[in-house]
């Protein structure tokens, strides 16, 4: 095996956060040194429209994906809610580090919570998880489409553009924004993306040997918990063109605990479903056969 892991990772300034963070990690806790190679995507270039019409949150992949196959790289480093639930074949997800903030984080520079907004003001995100829960509370507001890294986020806020913004607090904290938070949209009242706030490693299949040495960075209750929201958004068929909502927590009994919810874009449905179990997989299929039996295949349709 070789003494140095090349790291593919997105340009952006989160991306490179966490990709030194692993690089950190991996330098501390295994005999590899680690270089980074990074890389702009599709996903970071088409910044004119949003996500789900243009292929999903994979678009942010797919050249790291082929940097591995290509043999430039030997992994990647990923926000896990951007990784698509059906992941392609040739790769796994070897190590899922502690889960940080799981949060949405509201933003603004004139009111400190998501109540006080006056009817009309334009709240600026780039999910439609988010717009749908937005809408299902505050059907007044008007959502607009905000993409864009961090920090260019917060200056369109800055500019005037946006009353307020709703970014994911793990990625403002891990760049020094904590500051900018004025408050904090959280479970069970507020569903985060499937995998939020976790970051994983992706390698090859056929690199068993790398995955087995990277497993001593792996945290097990954040992987137990990861596996049961993507079986979840797998059975539901998720994507960023989908409103769906997760949140496994690892119980004192190993038990895991799934809450999810799939909502209409314009806010004026919300079906959910919690249930508790051992099997993080198995747990994912019952909580979405559950929202199913509901009629979330209904509102799932509207999106497309």
């Amino acid at each position: 095996m070789k003494d140095t892991i090349t790291i593919a990772t997105r340009e952006s300034a989160l991306a490179m956060w966490q990709s030194e963070f692993v690089a950190a990690q991996i330098e501390a806790h295994t005999p590899f040194k680690t270089q980074l190679l990074p890389m702009t995507t599709e996903g970071d270039q088409r910044l004119e429209v949003t996500l789900n019409k243009i292929g999903g949150k994979g678009l942010f992949l797919k050249e790291l994906e082929q940097a591995m196959l290509d043999g430039r790289a030997d992994i990647a480093v990923h926000s896990m809610k951007d990784v698509p639930a059906d992941l392609p074949a040739d790769f796994q997800i070897c190590a899922v580090f502690p889960r940080a903030d799981e949060s949405d984080a509201f933003v603004s520079n004139q009111f400190q919570q998501l109540a006080e907004l006056p009817q009309g003001a334009v709240v600026g995100t780039s999910s439609l998880r988010r717009q749908a829960q937005l809408l299902a509370v505050r059907p007044d507001l008007t959502v607009k489409p905000l993409r864009g890294n961090v920090n260019s986020r917060l200056q369109k806020l800055d500019d005037g553009l946006y009353d307020a913004i709703i970014l994911a607090s793990a990625g403002l904290i891990r760049l020094g924004f904590d500051a900018r938070i004025n408050s904090r949209l959280t479970a069970p009242d507020w569903l985060p993306a499937v995998s939020q706030g976790a970051v994983g490693i992706e390698c090859l299949h056929t690199d068993a040997e790398l995955a087995a040495a990277l497993q001593v960075l792996a945290d097990e209750h954040t992987w137990q918990c990861v596996r049961a929201e993507r079986a979840l958004n797998l059975k539901l068929n998720g994507s960023c063109s989908v409103a769906i909502g997760a949140l496994a927590s690892y119980q004192p009994d190993d038990t895991i605990a799934l809450k999810a919810g799939v909502f209409s874009p314009d806010g004026s449905r919300t079906i959910t479903a919690r249930q508790q179990g051992y099997d993080p997989v198995k747990l994912g299929g019952y909580v979405a056969d559950d929202l199913l039996n509901q009629g979330a295949e209904e509102i799932l349709a509207l999106a497309d």
